[in-house]
């Protein structure tokens, strides 16, 4: 294990603190980021003066191919614009004041959230943020506002990241031994680094609610307090990019992959309800039966969730990974129910009157929260303009029941969404190809490549 010295205090700061702490001395760099289609944040560290200077009044430039590659930067055909035709421009990142933080991992560094514009001061209309942010807007028209929160889990291993690399990820060591859901010791490394986790987000104004092992061996959950969908969305980015740092300093490893191996998948679920112009609760209302406590508008969100759930998986599931962790016999949904406080449905009601919300159980960890959101918020209003009945309430095991099922596959979630007249209405037919050349270049990554189990199965046999 490696020692590591606590962070000094941090938090949210406003342009004037910036100006003050690096007037002082404090602050030498400000990182400006975007939030990529993977929902990593990926951007460039500039100098504090010149962030002070130029860049918070007229953004950073920054290369289109940002939100028209994968995870490994490589920009394929099939995007909705393709950086090759354009020569590789770029984009406008424009700073939004209100995400700096200061970094508690990195001394004299700050970091601020952008949106991608064009150069004609348009908003980037592939861009997540953007994505999301349209939703939003969609929602407020209708005088409705979006609150959520998320619950992430991931699995920590002894090895350092490079070691793990340079072993291609294989024969690592869990941080626990065994399943410890719910165990208050024996966490071994995990407390260490969760409290080191858990101060740091603190620290960054992003406020956990709960923290515990979960029942994959090295597997830990944390959770976070609900808030408005835009801000919780950058909170998660950041916490993502926090827990490699942290856990880097460590001298562990640490993964979001939605399955990393035959135990269970790591989950991002998401807790969801709305509230009116006024800030009242408006999921809250005078149903009955097993709709008990829920208003027409509530049943109509939720019916809208299961009638989009099948196309609109791309967004919750994105990668070829995530389809392992929806499986059968898990804890991961396969089928398309809703039901009471019930986890084998992907949509559970939990709550009661102001605190009455869904938890939505398919996205996973890998899944970027800004598409999740806009899914689940055009999902909803899907429901809410074509006034869809709720259909009756899932009772017992959904996975044994003769239901709707999701796609099993990213070939076949990318079927559903590219064939999906709810999806091209929803973000518009350019954003939808977009998404849909995204989901097309993982698959075509994976096309050509050459897996452990090919080579087991035909080296010696074939």
């Amino acid at each position: 294990m490696v020692d590591v010295v606590p962070a000094p205090a941090t938090g949210v700061l406003c342009v004037d603190s910036v100006r003050e702490l690096a007037g002082s001395g404090q602050i030498d760099d400000v990182i400006v980021a975007v939030p990529d289609l993977a929902g990593r944040l990926q951007g460039s560290r500039v100098a504090v003066d010149h962030f002070l200077d130029d860049v918070l009044a007229n953004g950073f430039p920054a290369c289109t191919y940002l939100l028209a590659s994968d995870v490994e930067m490589v920009a394929r055909d099939g995007y909705g614009f393709s950086p090759w035709d354009r020569g590789f421009d770029d984009l406008v990142l424009r700073p939004e004041p209100s995400t700096l933080r200061r970094l508690p991992w990195e001394p004299r560094t700050a970091l601020v959230i952008a949106d991608a514009e064009w150069p004609d001061g348009t908003a980037a209309a592939f861009a997540p943020r953007t994505i999301l942010r349209r939703q939003l807007d969609r929602l407020a028209a209708r005088g409705l506002h979006a609150f959520a929160a998320t619950e992430l889990e991931f699995r920590v291993f002894h090895e350092p990241y490079r070691r793990a690399w340079e072993t291609g990820y294989r024969d690592l060591s869990p941080a626990t031994a065994f399943n410890v859901d719910y165990a208050i010791g024996g966490l071994g490394v995990l407390d260490p680094l969760g409290a080191h986790l858990r101060s740091a987000m603190r620290d960054l104004g992003v406020a956990f609610e709960t923290a515990r092992g979960e029942c994959a061996p090295g597997q830990y959950e944390i959770t976070f307090r609900y808030g408005p969908a835009l801000p919780m969305c950058d909170g998660h980015a950041i916490y993502k990019t926090a827990a490699k740092a942290i856990a880097a300093q460590h001298g562990v490893s640490l993964t979001f992959m939605a399955k990393f191996d035959g135990a269970e998948g790591s989950s991002g679920h998401v807790h969801f309800s709305l509230r009116g112009d006024e800030g009242q609760p408006v999921f809250a209302g005078e149903g009955t039966g097993e709709r008990s406590g829920m208003s027409d508008l509530m049943a109509q969100f939720v019916a809208g969730q299961l009638a989009c759930m099948a196309d609109f998986s791309l967004l919750y599931a994105p990668t070829l990974n995530s389809y392992k962790r929806l499986r059968p016999g898990s804890f991961a949904p396969t089928s398309v129910a809703w039901g009471r406080d019930n986890r084998t449905c992907p949509i559970r009601v939990v709550g009661a009157g102001p605190s009455l919300r869904f938890e939505h159980r398919v996205p996973g960890a890998d899944a970027n929260p800004y598409l999740v959101l806009a899914g689940i918020i055009a999902a909803g209003l899907h429901g809410i303009d074509h006034q869809l009945e709720l259909e009756p309430a899932a009772t017992g095991n959904a996975f044994s029941q003769q239901r709707s099922r999701l796609p099993s596959t990213l070939e076949e979630a990318l079927h559903r969404w590219s064939t999906s007249p709810t999806a091209g209405h929803a973000f518009g037919t350019d954003v939808a190809g977009h998404l849909q050349g995204a989901a097309r270049g993982e698959l075509d990554a994976f096309a050509g490549t050459v897996t452990d189990w090919e080579r087991r199965r035909c080296f010696e046999r074939m």
